[in-house]
């Protein structure tokens, strides 16, 4: 059997403020339903800032392998092409990050009302910004009008 190949050309990936190593792209965001799906691609051999997920996460690898690292830099995790996890919020501090190659990993999240999706960190693992549905939502519906 031919083995496929996602081709991301046509994906609209937007920066997220000056955060390097990492694009995404807003495929829906329900307020109703609070659900967000977005599609994040890391670089390869590269670690995103740190974060910590504090709502509940489903994630599939669409491409490439997707490294989660500990605080420290030493690598927790990889998953590969077609891998499909459940997280529940978690108050341990993370980098991710591509293999070999860029990797896409497709997020569903799925906030209960008032939580937070993200809690960006600095390196010493203090809070420097939060991420929300609500966040999320202005972003999709600026790129969606035209204004991101």
């Amino acid at each position: 059997m031919p083995s496929a190949h996602f081709d991301d050309q046509a994906i609209r990936w937007q920066p997220f403020g000056d955060f390097p190593h990492f694009v995404f792209s807003i495929l829906q965001v329900d307020m109703e339903q609070r659900i967000a799906d977005v599609l994040f691609k890391f670089a390869a051999g590269q670690q995103i800032v740190l974060h910590r997920h504090k709502a509940l996460n489903h994630t599939f690898v669409v491409r490439g392998e997707h490294h989660i690292y500990e605080m420290d830099g030493s690598r927790r995790e990889v998953r590969p092409t077609g891998s499909y996890t459940i997280s529940p919020a978690s108050e341990a501090p993370h980098r991710e990050g591509g293999g070999a190659d860029d990797v896409i990993v497709l997020f569903s999240m799925r906030p209960k009302p008032g939580e937070v999706l993200y809690e960006v960190l600095d390196d010493d693992g203090h809070p420097v910004a939060e991420i929300t549905l609500d966040t999320l939502y202005e972003i999709f519906r600026a790129t969606k009008e035209g204004t991101a």
